[in-house]
């Protein structure tokens, strides 16, 4: 039998989960990741097929059949090497992406019927052994370029973007809301999913290698956008989207009733030991509460998870469509099934319970699904006459985010939108309406994924890097679809330690 045939007798192996009953106790990440021949053994089954469906399900365009290759031979260094050309953060993507929807998703042995290859662990595992043993290297350029880029947003795509840059030779500042960078991954992502110190490793690489991070920057208010104009030789727009969507029902403001991101927020400040009175206070903690979350995406399966953690009395999940149509990521369902939570498939919040001092309860409508709406997506339709009352101390409304009125703020009325709200962007060049001012990211795009955020920084430092380029030239000099420089880690020198 032929290295490609492995996944016929070495079946489908995923890394270890801890004990639900343990998990539940703290919020370190559940799954105990590979050992060194757990990750050979896995990527030997990839089939090294001719056409690489699974690179095609990644937003990067990860080539996934070279590394897992590299990894299954033993050759880390090179595996790694090889997933960092196209990922700035190939640790976090495994941990976090939904990979059952994307690259794993894709896997051609999975149509086979022998289980897709656990792409994801061994991405995961690869620069998690770099880390260790120290190929991770702060950046060295091969030149230094006169001109700076200032970067409004320390997210995924703010982050990847001036890792880009910097490898390029540019200045780079990111500019920051908060006291931390990385955005969702810090604050909103739990710990049981993305430890902190995975998202601040990377920060602190950055750092060494010459970014100048301004947090509690508020650009549009106390930092006017024009200032940071002047400042710069091009902008990067990568806010992310945070207004949080709300629920249109009787009873919204009752106390009791929080969104999604402010109760991960608090969550997650508290993990990494800063004070946070509504915490302590219990208006943002779910201990011996009857917790219940309203959506179907991985932020309500972030909320539910942390809620079961606080020593929640019960948590329950409403979910307007059934679990086929959920468009969380199947791994995290179960993961929340395990630990102990309750969905309702099919219902929607009708009336929200009790005074506006205390919440006491939730009306919940049963639905069904009518015929498709604009998106192809059967509608959900109230059943009338089908209700029930469930018992709640605390709502978390997690129905998605939108984005903030950017041109307001920045006082710049001719950045130009889309009808969702969101930045209008060049899709090759990622330049906005506005010369020399660039978008990434959920401000761009609408909220979805890391891995999208990713893809979108990398890509606007591409298109930021042609621009300023352009500007090195005689005036009227054409570079577009020119070959960029490429990014290479093994262009990176070691620095002295400090």
């Amino acid at each position: 039998m032929s290295d490609m045939l492995r996944f016929v007798s070495l079946p489908r192996q995923t890394p270890d989960k801890r004990a639900p009953e343990l998990r539940r106790e703290d919020f370190e990440e559940i799954y105990q990741g590979f050992q060194e021949r757990q990750a050979e053994a896995q990527a030997s089954r990839c089939s090294q097929c001719g056409v690489p469906f699974c690179t095609s399900g990644c937003p990067l365009g990860n080539h996934i059949p070279d590394w897992l290759r590299l990894a299954a031979e033993g050759d880390l260094r090179e595996a790694w090497e090889m997933s960092a050309a196209t990922s700035n953060m190939p640790e976090v993507c495994g941990r976090i992406c939904p990979q059952d929807r994307l690259c794993e998703g894709s896997c051609v042995i999975e149509q086979s019927g022998h289980g897709t290859v656990t792409i994801g662990a061994v991405e995961q595992y690869i620069t998690d052994n770099a880390w260790k043993n120290g190929w991770i290297k702060p950046i060295k350029p091969k030149r230094e370029r006169p001109q700076s880029v200032g970067i409004i947003g320390a997210g995924p795509a703010g982050l990847s973007a001036a890792d880009q840059l910097r490898h390029l030779g540019y200045k780079v500042t990111v500019y920051d809301r908060y006291d931390r960078a990385g955005g969702l991954m810090i604050y909103g992502i739990p710990s049981f999913k993305l430890e902190k110190d995975v998202v601040a490793r990377r920060v602190q690489r950055l750092i060494d290698s010459g970014v100048t991070f301004v947090q509690n920057a508020d650009v549009g208010g106390a930092l006017p956008f024009a200032e940071v104009r002047e400042k710069h030789d091009a902008v990067l727009i990568a806010t992310g989207v945070y207004k949080a969507r709300d629920l249109s029902v009787p009873g919204v403001g009752n106390n009791g009733v929080v969104s999604a991101l402010d109760y991960l927020t608090a969550s997650n400040r508290k993990g990494l030991g800063d004070r946070v009175p509504a915490f302590d206070e219990g208006y943002m903690n779910a201990k011996g509460k009857r917790v219940v979350v309203v959506g179907g995406g991985d932020t309500a399966m972030d909320c539910v998870r942390t809620a079961i953690r606080q020593d929640a009395t019960s948590v329950t999940c409403l979910y307007r469509r059934d679990r086929e149509n959920m468009p969380g990521s199947a791994r995290e369902v179960l993961n929340a099934e395990e630990e102990g939570i309750e969905f309702r498939w099919l219902s929607n919040p009708k009336l929200l319970l009790g005074e506006p001092e205390a919440l006491s309860g939730v009306r919940v409508a049963k639905m069904r699904l009518g015929a498709p709406d604009q998106s192809g997506r059967q509608s959900p339709e109230e059943v009338p006459g089908e209700e029930v009352d469930l018992d709640a101390d605390l709502v978390i409304k997690a129905l998605g985010f939108s984005p903030e009125d950017l041109p307001g703020a920045f006082g710049e009325p001719d950045l130009a939108l889309t009808r969702w709200g969101t930045i209008k962007a060049d899709p090759s060049s990622f330049e906005t309406s506005l010369p020399g001012v660039f978008g990434a990211g959920d401000i761009v795009r609408g909220a979805s994924l890391v891995v999208w955020a990713i893809h979108d920084g990398r890509k606007a430092a591409a298109g930021i890097h042609d621009y300023l380029r352009r500007g090195e030239l005689p005036h009227g000099t054409n570079t577009v679809g020119k070959q960029l420089e490429e990014y290479d880690p093994r262009a990176y020198e070691p620095v002295a330690a400090k």
